[in-house]
């Protein structure tokens, strides 16, 4: 026999292996999927809190807009402004630092977390007494404690 013969040699040409297919993907692809997916969520997370404290500080602004323009103030529109620096408050620090404070050591809270002391020595002691008396005191100067509001409520609004 000769192998040089075309017909003592039955040659068949090269077969290559089929190409892997696309799924189910290796195990990398798998990690970097699980990845981004944390990665989503936390982004996500972080996204909602940004919108979320700068809806309420557009709530408080808005309300202390309607305090600063209004002639007199009233025990009510104290109490309101009180409750919203209490949610955002709320937004920011522990509940369980903030839920319970009432009066002094609610007003002490607030000059710890940006109020430099004019919370309870200053235009901010209305915050305290203010919705639970019949009538407040003339000497309270609205543009005063919109200002101190104001600033409070930027430096616990800052990402």
């Amino acid at each position: 026999m000769n192998p040089a013969s075309p017909t003592a040699l039955q040659l068949r040409d090269i077969h290559l292996p089929a190409e892997p297919g696309f799924w189910p993907p290796a195990p990398g692809w798998w990690l970097l999927a699980a990845l981004l997916l944390v990665l989503l969520v936390w982004a996500g997370r972080i996204l909602l809190r940004r919108y979320r404290l700068r809806r309420q500080r557009q709530r408080i602004l808005a309300m202390l807009g309607e305090l600063e323009s209004a002639n007199s103030i009233t025990p009510k529109r104290i109490a309101q402004i009180s409750s919203l620096l209490r949610r955002l408050a709320l937004m920011r620090y522990p509940r369980q630092r903030v839920a319970a404070l009432t009066g002094r050591d609610w007003l002490r809270f607030l000059d710890e977390s940006g109020g430099n002391g004019r919370f309870s020595h200053g235009p901010g002691q209305v915050l305290a007494n203010g919705p639970y008396q019949p009538a407040l005191t003339a000497d309270l100067d609205p543009h005063a404690l919109g200002a101190l509001l104001r600033e409070w409520i930027k430096k616990n609004t800052e990402h």
